[in-house]
């Protein structure tokens, strides 16, 4: 815990900015399941939000919320508002292509497509959306390599395949793909949990540089790694139904070292969890 106060202590706090994404509300089924209730937040622009919590609190269900990938799931379902820069993104007339365009995932384990190259990895997203110019897509990959802190290491390898990389390597290269479609926000569901400690060190540096860019929201089960890499932090738990519920919302200095709540401070202690 000194350690994590050190951190804490040491983070230099980012310029405040208006919220873009403002939650309320939300419910979220699995067929007759509840498996979050009642969320309302607000992330503000440009800063990286942690989600921390046990297994099986729906932070992974609340954030395949925010892009309208929970809908995806057969049975499914949502009530309340997800408001992105002003605009429901659950009202009937929103495209959710359009939606999941602007806010980009990646996804607890690395996914690249295994039949493409590093290139056609990096650039896929575009393809798919139709947003691309044939004659602009190598300047699109090694601008979207270079943000995800990849192209010195792979810019002799673009013709191989995206899963002859390195686990660490392939999920940055999921990063620079998500990011090729310029996305305001991205969501994060536990991109470290699978990487050793070299490249999750890789992955939390790319958050920090990214968090002046894009809004960022990060699941994650390291406290640590939420004390190093977010401005704030929501804590969720399970309540006696087994939804999950967002307990304390505030600056993770605030959470980490004077929470408001007796159950965040017995999880962060490690007390339960």
């Amino acid at each position: 815990m000194l350690a994590m106060k050190r951190q804490l202590t040491e983070q230099v706090d980012a310029p405040v900015e208006s919220a873009n994404i403002v939650v309320e509300g939300l419910n979220a089924w699995y067929g007759p399941f509840l498996a979050i209730k009642d969320i309302s937040l607000e992330m503000l622009s440009k800063r990286v939000t942690a989600l921390i919590g046990p297994s099986g609190c729906g932070k992974s269900t609340f954030i395949r919320c925010l892009n309208r990938m929970h809908e995806t799931q057969p049975g499914a379902r949502v009530t309340g508002k997800v408001i992105v820069d002003g605009l429901d993104i659950y009202t009937r007339s929103v495209d959710p292509v359009m939606v999941r365009r602007k806010i980009g995932m990646v996804f607890q384990r690395p996914n690249p497509f295994p039949t493409m190259s590093v290139y056609d990895n990096a650039v896929a997203g575009l393809k798919l959306n139709g947003l691309f110019r044939r004659r602009h897509l190598d300047d699109v990959v090694e601008r979207a390599l270079q943000r995800a802190g990849l192209w010195n290491e792979v810019k002799d390898k673009l013709k191989a395949g995206g899963t002859a990389l390195s686990g660490g390597q392939q999920q940055r290269l999921c990063i620079a793909r998500a990011l090729a479609v310029e996305p305001e926000i991205l969501l994060m569901d536990e991109p470290a949990s699978a990487l050793d400690p070299v490249a999750t060190a890789h992955i939390e540096d790319l958050i920090r540089s990214l968090r002046e860019e894009v809004t960022i929201i990060i699941v994650t089960h390291n406290m640590q790694q939420a004390a190093r890499v977010s401005d704030k932090t929501a804590f969720f738990m399970m309540n006696e139904q087994r939804a999950g519920e967002l307990v304390e919302y505030g600056e993770t200095g605030q959470i980490f070292t004077n929470p408001q709540d007796e159950r965040t401070e017995a999880y962060i202690t490690g007390r339960f969890g």
